[in-house]
């Protein structure tokens, strides 16, 4: 009995020693929160710091976990990026994208992984997956800088949707240089065929259970915090399924994350509804982030780094040429057959290449049975300390210096009235919901929806004086690109009423393919947004 109690004893204080620690995190990241945007330093980078300042002080060690990252944390962090993405725009910079996030990262684990092998002498197996480790970009400092600095919008889309799928290819390249290694014989072809089984069936599966959580999300559209579970149970079961059928359950989670986001659930669920999962997702992955980052902090050890700091400077360099080649080289292939990457936009996607948290998760997660894995995990280590305090410090002057975007005070005076538009018609459908559903009576209704009926006509009647007037009166405001703009959603929205035509068989495909491609060629013509 005596033995029982001192059982539960030790349990209670070991769980008392993680609530202090609990709490002392929280109280390091408000800190870190209000310091980061006094100072102007990225935000994740002073989580790093601070771990690493106040590791000796917590009453009780704690590490990082790759199973918890990779199994939690990871499908959390993926869906919430996948569920606030556009998909339309995505699709209009899928090219660049696949290209960097395909043969971009072959290209950069090949490269880092021949510097390894012969900078550290390493056998093929450990440099090539270190290679692929630090093949892998974070991409939440770049988009933590990007709110702070004006960049343009399809370089952010390139940027986040570069992360969502390297991560899957990574990941599944790390799974095929582990089994290589474990049986010892894998040919070019057999990996190339599992390597396509694994994403297609990460596709069907991320499709299956987006379209089920779809069905299910409509049902629930009175109940937002049933919304919120079932999305969770969503981006979970997703990554869970993938690994168990053997796909990649990366590409599972952001394939049903994509499907949900853009599906025109307004329609079907109330804003209320919709405004309430979006913000528990970003509060989510904020949370993770937050606690990820603090670990990485707390896990690195500084007399260890100082001791490896030679092969660390040798992995940076190794894995930043790797990047170099990736990027130039995939981008100016890109410019051949689709809209030109421009060289600041470059410069950004090479120098953004900062390295994070399932970097370390897959080093964690290295075999035992490898040779030299302690020094192979302290060389990932040091390699992502030196890359978020490096990179993440210096990329805010980097791309203020490099002047991506520039809004101008017309651009803000029509961006104003686009807001006051979009919102106010926003309010008038949520309004027409609530006549439907007898939530609201007529007389009511029509008060309400006349006096943002005042607003709507009010901002029309300005940006329809402003468009008539003759465009070389303020090509220099910006309002050429604006227009531009337009006339890209405007193009991408023939295109797709072109592929549903032959898809349903309504034309010929002849017709169609003269057509998608003057349209394209319509495409290239216009500016970068």
């Amino acid at each position: 009995m005596r033995q029982t109690i001192a059982i539960v004893g030790s349990e209670q204080g070991q769980f008392s020693e993680m609530v202090t620690v609990l709490i002392v995190l929280l109280l390091v990241a408000t800190i870190v929160a209000l310091l980061s945007r006094r100072l102007r330093v990225p935000y994740v980078t002073g989580l790093v710091v601070a771990g690493l300042a106040i590791a000796q002080w917590l009453p009780r060690r704690i590490g990082l976990d790759s199973s918890l990252i990779i199994n939690l944390f990871l499908p959390i962090l993926l869906f919430e990026a996948a569920i606030n993405t556009d998909i339309s725009r995505l699709r209009s910079t899928l090219k660049p994208i696949l290209m960097l996030a395909g043969p971009g990262v072959v290209i950069s684990c090949g490269v880092t992984a021949i510097g390894l092998k012969y900078g550290l002498s390493l056998e093929w197996i450990p440099a090539l997956l270190v290679g692929v480790i630090l093949a892998i970009t974070d991409t939440v400092s770049v988009i933590a800088v990007f709110k702070e600095v004006s960049v343009p919008p399809r370089l952010i889309t390139i940027v986040e949707g570069e992360s969502l799928f390297n991560d899957g290819i990574a990941l599944v390249i790390f799974g095929l240089i582990l089994k290589f290694n474990n049986t010892g014989s894998i040919t070019a072809i057999e990996g190339i065929k599992e390597l396509t089984i694994v994403i297609i069936g990460g596709l069907a599966v991320g499709i299956v259970l987006g379209y089920l959580g779809i069905g299910l999300y409509v049902q629930s559209e009175d109940d937002p915090l049933s919304s919120i579970l079932l999305t969770v149970a969503i981006a979970l079961s997703a990554f869970q399924i993938g690994q168990f059928l053997g796909v990649s359950g990366v590409v599972a989670v952001v394939i049903a994350g994509l499907l949900i986001g853009n599906l025109e659930l307004s329609r079907s669920v109330s804003a209320s509804s919709r405004v309430t999962v979006l913000s528990f997702w970003e509060y989510a992955g904020f949370g993770v982030n937050t606690f990820i980052f603090l670990l990485i902090g707390l896990e690195i050890d500084l007399p260890t780094l100082g001791k490896t700091l030679p092969a660390v400077l040798l992995a940076v360099l190794a894995y930043q040429t790797g990047r170099f080649l990736s990027v130039y080289s995939m981008l100016a292939v890109v410019g051949k057959f689709d809209r030109p990457i421009p060289f600041r936009w470059q410069h950004v996607l090479f120098l953004g290449n900062i390295k994070g948290s399932l970097s370390m998760a897959l080093a964690l997660s290295l075999p035992s049975s490898l040779a030299g894995r302690e020094a192979l995990i302290a060389i990932v280590f040091g390699t992502v300390l030196l890359s978020l305090v490096g990179q993440g410090v210096s990329l805010p002057w980097l791309v203020q210096r490099l002047k991506l975007s520039y809004t101008s005070e017309s651009q803000q005076w029509i961006e104003g009235l686009q807001s006051q538009l979009m919102t106010s018609k926003a309010a008038q459908d949520e309004l027409d919901t609530l006549l439907k559903g007898g939530v609201l009576p007529k007389s009511i209704y029509e008060e309400m929806r006349s006096g943002y009926q005042v607003k709507v006509a009010a901002a029309e009647r300005s940006l329809r004086d402003f468009y008539n007037r003759r465009e070389d009166k303020f090509s220099n405001s910006g309002t050429t690109s604006r227009f531009e703009a337009v006339r890209r959603r405007l193009l991408l929205a023939e295109k797709n009423a072109l592929n549903d035509a032959l898809r349903k068989r309504i034309l010929s495909e002849e017709v169609v393919r003269s057509r998608l491609k003057a349209i394209d060629k319509q495409l290239l013509t216009l500016e970068d947004d």
